[in-house]
Formats: C-alpha cells, sequence, structure tokens
C-alpha cells in the first residue's frame, strides 16, 4: 500500500509538472515566426508553384517531334461514274504515309538547356522571395516587440497616477492638499489612459500584421511575442559582408541564372534560323480494270530559306543578352549601395543605444524616483513631477525605439547578405 501511494504521487507530481513546463502555444519566437511563414503564407504557395511549372518546360524542351501518319484515298467512284473500259477512268488509289522530322541535335540541346537554366532562375527567385518574407516577419517581429514594451511603459504611467489620484483624494479631503492639485492629478491620469489606449491599438495591428505574414487566417487576441530585442554586435568590417552578398543574394543568381538562359536562348535562336529535313516514306494501292498495283513513295522536304532565318529571333536574343548584362551590373550596385547604407545605419543605431545603456536611463529613472517621493510628502510640485515624469517616459520611448531600430537594421544587414537565407 505505502508502495502504491509512492508511485501514485510520483506521477501526479510528474504530471503537474510537465503542465507547468509546457511553454504557451501563443507565445512564439522569431525563429517559429519566420518557420511558420515560410510554411503557410499564401504568396509563397504560389510562388513554390513556379518550380513544377519550369520543370514541365524542361520535360517539354526534352521531347522530340512527332512523326506524322496521313492516310488517304485518290480516285474513289464516289460518286456514281462507275470506272469501266471505255472511260478508262480510275483506278482508285489508297496510300498510307509517314513523315518524319529530323531535328538537329545542336537545337534539342539548346532548347533543354534554356528551359533548365530558366528552372535554375526559377528556384533563385523563390529563394529571394523566401528571404525577403523571412525580412517581414523579422521587422514584423520586432515592431510587435516594441509594442508590447511601450504599452508596459503605459501601463506602468498610468498605474502610478491612479494611485496618486488616490493619495490626492486623500489629501484633499484632509486639507493638506488644494483642489486644484487634484485635478491636474486627474488631468494627467486621463491623457495617460489615451496613450494606453493608443498603446494597445499599436500592439493590436502588430499582432495582426505579424500572424498575416505567418500566414494565419484568423488573428488570435492571445498570441505573444517572446524573446529580447536582437542586440549582438556588428561585423567588424563592411567588405566580408559584400562579398558573401555577391555570391549568395539569390536576386543576384536569379539574374545570372537568367543571362545563362539569354546565352542558350542566342544558340537556340541560330540553330532555329538553320533548314530542318522531313523525311517521309509511303505506301500506295491502285485497283483498277486492268489490275491492281503496289508502289513505294521516299520523300524529302525542308524550306527553301531565302527570306526567314529567325533573323528575329537572334536579334531578340542578343538584345536579351546585353539586357541581362545590365540588369546583374545595376543590382550590384544597389547591393553594394544597401549595404553601405545599412552598415553607416547600424553603427550609428548603435552609438545611439550606447548613450541610453551608459547611464541615461540610470539617471532619468533616479530623478523620477526622487521627484516622486519628494511629491508624495508634499516637498515637489505637481509641475516638478509631471515633468520628470515626461523626461522618464521619452529616455525610456526612445530607449525602447533606438533598440528595435537596431534590432531591425541587424536583421536587414544579414538579409541583404543572405545570411539566415532559407
Amino acid at each position: 500500500m505505502h508502495v502504491w501511494c509512492v508511485t501514485v504521487l510520483a506521477l501526479l507530481w510528474l504530471t503537474v509538472g510537465a503542465s507547468a513546463q509546457t511553454p504557451n502555444p501563443m507565445a512564439i519566437t522569431v525563429e517559429q515566426a519566420v518557420a511558420e511563414a515560410l510554411q503557410r503564407n499564401l504568396s509563397i504557395l504560389a510562388e513554390r508553384y513556379e518550380i513544377p511549372r519550369a520543370e514541365a518546360e524542361v520535360i517539354a524542351a526534352r521531347l522530340r517531334p512527332n512523326p506524322v501518319l496521313s492516310l488517304g484515298g485518290d480516285h474513289l467512284d464516289v460518286l456514281g461514274t462507275g470506272y469501266d473500259a471505255i472511260n478508262n477512268a480510275g483506278p482508285p488509289e489508297y496510300a498510307a504515309r509517314v513523315d518524319w522530322p529530323l531535328e538537329r541535335p545542336s537545337k534539342r540541346r539548346a532548347r533543354i538547356a534554356v528551359a533548365e537554366q530558366a528552372r535554375a532562375a526559377a528556384e533563385f527567385r523563390l529563394q529571394d522571395a523566401l528571404r525577403q518574407l523571412t525580412l517581414e516577419v523579422q521587422q514584423a517581429f520586432v515592431e510587435l516587440q516594441a509594442a508590447k514594451e511601450s504599452l508596459q511603459l503605459a501601463r506602468a504611467n498610468q498605474q502610478t497616477f491612479e494611485e496618486l489620484v488616490a493619495i490626492n483624494a486623500a489629501r484633499v479631503r484632509a486639507g493638506d492638499l488644494a483642489p486644484i492639485e487634484l485635478v491636474r492629478t486627474r488631468v494627467s491620469a486621463i491623457q495617460l489612459n489615451q496613450a494606453v489606449i493608443q498603446a494597445e491599438t499599436r500592439w493590436r495591428v502588430a499582432q495582426n500584421r505579424l500572424q498575416a505574414l505567418m500566414g494565419r487566417a484568423e488573428a488570435l487576441d492571445t498570441f505573444e511575442a517572446v524573446g529580447d530585442m536582437r542586440r549582438d554586435d556588428l561585423p567588424p568590417g563592411l567588405s566580408p559582408l559584400l562579398s558573401r552578398a555577391l555570391d549568395l543574394r539569390p536576386d543576384l543568381r536569379a539574374l545570372r541564372a537568367e543571362q545563362a538562359r539569354t546565352l542558350a536562348d542566342l544558340k537556340l535562336q541560330i540553330a532555329q534560323g538553320k533548314i530542318e529535313y522531313t523525311v517521309g516514306v509511303e505506301y500506295r494501292r491502285q485497283q483498277g480494270l486492268a489490275g491492281t498495283g503496289n508502289s513505294l513513295g521516299l520523300f524529302l522536304s525542308l524550306p527553301l530559306t531565302i527570306y526567314d532565318r529567325n533573323q528575329g529571333g537572334i536579334a531578340r536574343a542578343q538584345a536579351e543578352i546585353r539586357q541581362s548584362e545590365l540588369r546583374i551590373a545595376a543590382l550590384e550596385r544597389e547591393i553594394r549601395a544597401q549595404l553601405e547604407a545599412t552598415y553607416a545605419q547600424c553603427r550609428a543605431a548603435n552609438t545611439v543605444l550606447l548613450s541610453f545603456e551608459s547611464g541615461l536611463l540610470e539617471q532619468a529613472r533616479d530623478v523620477l524616483n526622487v521627484t516622486e517621493y519628494a511629491y508624495r510628502r508634499g516637498e515637489a510640485s505637481f509641475v516638478e513631477f509631471l515633468d520628470a515624469q515626461r523626461t522618464y517616459n521619452e529616455t525610456m520611448q526612445g530607449y525602447i525605439d533606438a533598440r528595435a531600430e537596431y534590432a531591425r537594421l541587424r536583421f536587414t544587414l544579414d538579409n541583404l547578405t543572405a545570411q539566415g537565407t532559407p
């Protein structure tokens, strides 16, 4: 009996402990948000179909032209003429013919190369869409984190002033405080209530935006972002980041694949300007008054390229090659400019953060605590307390915004260099 009780208690303890350690299913980290978005975002789901579509084009490019079967009857007595020795009409003829196009091997190889490079470009475009969605989710996650902290700050201020309203009301009843001070406190409390409403609205909007990016059909009110805002150090230099971006950015690799496709297309257009042969064989049967006969026919057909030698297709492919070269050069310049600007912004945001963390926050908090203590004891005026409260709020909100800005820029910098790209 004693062993049984101990076993039951142990099971209960494990059950309670497991339930206590079970994470909140509505609390999500930035990595989980990105993973869910990549799986459920409708735009990405639609973009993924570009890959099987491109693979179908490769399958079609590998196919060889089909032979053509022709069946025919000629000189048939279907109008009732009556073939005889007098009119010597006919005889009826029946034929079966097969024509087989002889495609140049170079044309088929070029066609397959065009389709394969188009598939590679589609794959890189999908990767770039995933990269862009990843950044959007990360930015939205940071916005939700910042909105949550701003809401907590507004609610803390609201609670402080609600306590002050109660204290001042008691002091007015006791005759220790002028009624005008109570009115000022209540007006400030109303303003802080409005600030809480605005902060809650911003938080709800951030919630809905992030969940929409994650592909959720309905936004949940209990949805919560967990984890600290990103605060890791900057890379020591810009050159490695630039080299990585020029090597790994999927949008740039998609343009390079598109350039390879245009080169293959030029070869295809040149091949299509060459003549193609078609060989045929025909079996023909004649059945007349004088007897029957079987015959075999051989045919060779080819176009005479007097006018059309696919000059338009060749010129178009040459123009696309030059266009792809310019697009690659333009994107490389854009990547370089974006990296330089983002890196500079990260350094500036880091400087702002360090200014907050080097003692400014503690000073503003100490001034507020001292002023609030003095005001509760009647040794400081309400204007002085409001000024200290305003300074503290602006400092804390500035710190929240600075942390959010730095986190957004760090995610942007990684995204520009294709770090963390799925």
